[in-house]
C-alpha cells in the first residue's frame, strides 16, 4: 500500500473500525439513563438537575477542540490517535467502576466532570480516525456507521438495568440508595469501554503516515500556545458549511439536553404520578424510561444504517431535516400520553432523530474541511454542541419555576419546539435534492474488496 493511500474498506471492516465507538457510546447511555436518577436519589431537586449535567458540555468545550488539535500534531509509533483512544478509554473504566459507589451528590458529580473528560478525550480523535482511514467516497457511510453503533450501543446500556433486574432483585439497593443492578450496568460499561477500543485499533490500525504528512507535523510543535493559536485561527477560518448549521445545530442539542435530564421525571409524573425519588413508583419511571430509551435507540440502529442509500440519494441536509421534526413531534407529544403502550411508539420519532444527529452533521462538515486538520475542525464542531448545552444548564434552572410551572412535562414540550426549530434552520445548509456520488461508487460500498488492506 502506497504510505497516506486511503482504500476502499469493506463495509464489515468500516463496522470493526466503529466498534470502538460502541464501548464509548455504551458509557454515554449510561450516564443519559442514569445520573439524573443517581443524583435524585442522593438528594438533588428536578431543578438543580441542569447544572449538575455541566460537566458534560464543559469538558467539550475544552478538552474536545484542544485534543482534536493535538491529535493532528501527534506523529509517534503509536499513530496520531491512539493515544488520546487508549487515555481516554482507561479514564472512562476507572469512572465508571467509581460512580456507582458515591457517597454523596458531591462525588458523584465529580466523577461525572472526570467520566466526561475521558470520554471527550476518545470522541473526536476517534471522528478524525474515521476521516483519516476512509476515502471520501465512504466517509458518509463511516460516520452513519458510527451514528448505528451508537445507537446499538445505548440500546443495551439503557436496557442493561431491566435485563439484570430478571436476576438481580431491582429493590436490592447499595448503602447510599443506588440499586445493585445500576452498580452492575456500570461495571459491565468499564469493561466494554476499554475492550472496544482496543479491538478497533487491531483489526483496524492507523494508517501509515507519509513522508511529507510526517515532515507536517513534526513542523508543528505539540505545544499549548501554538495550539490555541491554531484553534483560534480554524475558528476565524471555518468553512461556510460549518457556520450555516450553527442554528440547527443549538436547537437539537438544547433540546435533546432537556430530554436527557427531564424525561425520568416527567415520565414518573404523568404514568406512575409520583415525584418522589424514594419510592418504588419512582423506580419503575426509572426502569421505564430507560426502556425507552432502549428503544429509540434501538431504533437510530436500524435506521441509521437505512439513512445510508437515502443521505447518498437526497443528500445528508434534507435527511436531517426530516429526522428532526420527526424527533420534535415526538418530544410533543410525550408528555401527554397516559400508558407506556401509548408512549412507545412516540420512540420512533426520538430514534430517527437521535440517528441523524449522530451522523448526518458529520457527513456534511467533513466534506468541507481541509484533511490535515481534520482533527481541531472535528474538535471545533464540538463546540456547536456544547455551547447549547451550557446555556441550557443556566437557561433551564432560571426558567423552570416561572415559565415551565416547576413541572417538567412542560420541559419536554419546549425540548419539541426547539427540535423542529432545529429541522427548519437545517434548511440554511440543504442544497438541491441531487445524489452526493453515482450509484455505482454507492453500491461499491456493499460488497468487500477483493482483497482488505490490512
Amino acid at each position: 500500500m502506497i504510505p497516506g493511500a486511503r482504500p476502499r474498506l469493506s463495509l464489515l471492516r468500516i463496522c470493526e473500525m466503529n466498534l470502538g465507538f460502541f464501548g464509548l457510546q455504551f458509557s454515554f447511555g449510561l450516564q443519559q439513563a442514569n445520573m439524573s436518577p443517581i443524583y435524585r436519589t442522593l438528594g438533588a431537586s428536578e431543578a438543580m438537575l441542569p447544572l449538575l449535567w455541566l460537566a458534560g458540555p464543559m469538558t467539550g468545550l475544552i478538552v474536545q477542540p484542544l485534543v482534536g488539535a493535538m491529535s493532528d500534531r501527534t506523529g509517534g509509533r503509536l499513530g496520531r490517535r491512539t493515544p488520546y483512544f487508549l487515555a481516554g478509554a482507561v479514564i472512562c473504566s476507572l469512572c465508571l467502576l467509581a460512580m456507582p459507589y458515591s457517597p454523596s451528590l458531591w462525588v458523584a458529580a465529580s466523577l461525572l466532570w472526570l467520566l466526561d473528560a475521558g470520554n471527550n478525550v476518545t470522541m473526536e480523535p476517534y471522528r478524525a480516525y474515521v476521516a483519516d482511514r476512509l476515502p471520501p467516497g465512504q466517509r458518509a457511510t463511516g460516520f452513519l456507521t458510527q451514528s448505528a453503533f451508537t445507537g446499538l450501543a445505548q440500546t443495551l446500556s439503557y436496557l442493561a438495568p431491566s435485563l439484570l433486574a430478571a436476576t438481580i432483585d431491582r429493590e436490592l439497593l447499595d448503602a447510599n440508595g443506588i440499586p445493585a443492578i445500576v452498580r452492575v450496568a456500570f461495571a459491565i460499561g468499564a469493561v466494554l469501554s476499554l475492550s472496544t477500543v482496543a479491538w478497533s485499533l487491531l483489526r483496524v490500525p492507523e494508517l501509515p503516515l507519509s513522508e511529507p504528512e510526517r515532515a507536517a507535523i513534526a513542523a508543528k510543535p505539540l505545544a499549548l500556545r501554538p495550539l490555541v493559536r491554531e484553534i483560534g485561527a480554524a475558528l476565524r477560518t471555518m468553512p461556510e458549511p460549518m457556520r450555516r448549521l450553527v442554528p440547527s445545530m443549538f436547537c437539537q442539542w438544547f433540546a435533546m439536553f432537556v430530554y436527557w435530564q427531564f424525561a425520568t421525571d416527567a415520565l414518573a409524573r404523568s404514568l406512575f404520578g409520583t415525584t418522589d425519588p424514594a419510592t418504588p413508583a419512582y423506580r419503575a419511571a426509572v426502569l421505564a424510561t430507560q426502556q425507552l430509551g432502549a428503544l429509540y435507540n434501538a431504533i437510530a440502529f436500524v435506521a441509521a444504517l437505512g439513512l445510508i442509500p437515502i443521505v447518498h440519494r437526497f443528500g445528508a441536509a434534507w435527511v436531517h431535516l426530516a429526522c428532526l421534526a420527526a424527533s420534535g413531534c415526538a418530544m410533543l407529544l410525550i408528555p401527554h400520553t397516559n400508558s407506556l403502550a401509548a408512549t412507545a411508539p412516540l420512540m420512533l420519532g426520538l430514534g430517527l432523530g437521535w440517528a441523524g444527529m449522530m451522523g448526518n452533521p458529520y457527513a456534511i462538515l467533513v466534506e468541507a474541511i481541509p484533511p490535515d486538520r481534520t482533527g481541531v475542525y472535528v474538535g471545533l464542531f464540538n463546540i456547536l454542541i456544547v455551547i447549547p448545552m451550557l446555556i441550557e444548564t443556566v437557561a433551564m434552572p432560571l426558567i423552570y419555576k416561572s415559565l415551565l410551572a416547576s413541572d417538567p412535562r412542560n420541559a419536554l414540550v419546549l425540548a419539541g419546539f426547539l427540535m423542529l426549530a432545529g429541522a427548519g434552520a437545517t434548511l440554511l445548509v440543504a442544497g438541491p435534492r441531487k445524489p452526493h456520488r453515482g450509484t455505482q461508487e454507492f453500491q461499491a460500498d456493499l460488497p468487500p474488496p477483493p482483497r482488505d488492506s490490512n
